[in-house]
């Protein structure tokens, strides 16, 4: 019975390349749009790192007006939640 072995090198160049980035990105947007419907202020950061393409959603920039940290702890959540359907 051969075992499995995966193509290391085409899986690489996969995680690098630029339609994996975009979608990459619209998956931080989403998290960041679903985690910011109750007026928090997300923004997202993406680039290609040395072995595949990275994504944050960094925030909240209205952290006095959502409730600190268990609200924006809270709306992170709900991002990730929301952003599920996508």
């Amino acid at each position: 019975m051969k075992r499995f072995k995966p193509n290391k090198g085409n899986i690489n160049g996969l995680m690098k390349n630029p339609e994996v980035g975009a979608e990459v990105r619209r998956i931080a947007q989403a998290i960041a749009e679903s985690a910011g419907a109750n007026d928090g202020l997300f923004k997202t950061d993406a680039k290609l790192g040395k072995r595949r393409w990275r994504a944050a959603v960094i925030g909240n920039y209205d952290f006095p007006h959502s409730g600190g940290l268990a609200g924006s702890r809270r709306d992170l959540l709900r991002g990730l939640d929301g952003a599920r359907g996508e």
